[in-house]
């Protein structure tokens, strides 16, 4: 039997710390945000640690050339027991969603679940990759907006997927590095999220805390959410930056790490857009927090 620390290293468990943020981002947007939230967001973290078991299994014969240190090549973890751990988080996530927010999570825990497994088993190695990816992740926002207005959730979920396209697009390149033109295409990418996140939108009645009405700038621009998407910025935008000027396999690694860490301040951001403000703080210290367990686990 595995040892519960190479579960643990399998899926990635500290980097589930970037995924309740979508589905709290998503139902502050839609007006949703009740006693079903924290559920959902617990079915988001089992379909994410299927994912991640899953990926393992797909990848097992690569690693065991480019990552040999790996659960499943290092003999730690047997390929079957992380194809079981897979199917089984996978089921428990979407019957834990179903159970939570009825046939309209459901309807989006479903194609989530299929989009996860067709990252790890078909996509992750075409072009399409980074684009399901992104799909993931934004059906994973729309999840948390199933108990009210979904449309009103939509934006918040291009956002997210915008970056996790960028996210996705370095990961490909974790090994070999990459060209100076991947990380000047995935900073525009980034730019694009961080004005997305801060650009006023009209908020949805919430039955989540609140932050009182804040101020604007003289653009119009929010403050709490503009503070959470610029640390989100400098933290993951610096990154690639490095990337740019040398785009060793060593510096894609950390970008992207960055980027999975880093995700907690724009979610935060978007909640806060939305007003849920005290939320969004919540979410947004999850970052930090990853940071530290990323030493320990890596979340790539």
């Amino acid at each position: 039997m595995p040892r519960a620390a190479d579960l643990v290293e399998l899926v990635r468990a500290p980097a589930a710390l970037s995924v309740p943020g979508d589905v709290v981002a998503g139902a502050a947007a839609a007006g949703a945000l009740d006693r079903r939230t924290p559920a959902l967001a617990a079915a988001s973290v089992l379909l994410y640690w299927a994912g991640m078991a899953a990926n393992d299994w797909a990848d097992r014969r690569l690693d065991a050339v480019e990552r040999p240190e790996r659960p499943i090549p290092s003999g730690r973890v047997a390929p079957g027991t992380a194809l079981g751990l897979a199917a089984g988080l996978t089921a428990a996530g979407v019957a834990l969603a179903a159970a939570a927010g009825g046939r309209r999570a459901a309807s989006v825990a479903v194609p989530l679940a299929a989009a996860v497994w067709g990252y790890d088993l078909a996509a992750k190695s075409t072009a399409a990759g980074p684009a399901v990816m992104a799909a993931c992740r934004g059906l994973d926002v729309l999840l948390g907006a199933t108990g009210g207005r979904v449309l009103k959730a939509v934006p918040a979920a291009v956002t997210v997927a915008a970056h996790t396209w960028t996210v996705t697009a370095l990961s490909r390149r974790e090994v070999t590095g990459a060209d100076a033109a991947l990380p000047l295409r995935t900073l525009a990418g980034t730019a694009l999220v961080v004005a997305a996140a801060t650009v006023p939108t009209g908020r949805a009645r919430s039955a989540g805390p609140a932050m009182p009405r804040r101020r604007r700038g003289s653009a119009g621009v929010e403050v709490l959410p503009a503070l959470l998407a610029g640390a989100y910025a400098a933290r993951y935008g610096a990154a690639q930056a490095r990337v740019v000027a040398e785009p060793s396999a060593a510096r894609v690694r950390a970008a992207v790490g960055a980027g999975i860490t880093g995700l907690p301040a724009l979610q935060g951001a978007l909640a806060a857009r939305a007003g849920a403000g005290l939320l969004g703080l919540a979410v947004a210290a999850a970052a930090p927090l990853g940071r530290r367990l990323a030493r320990k686990v890596s979340p790539t």
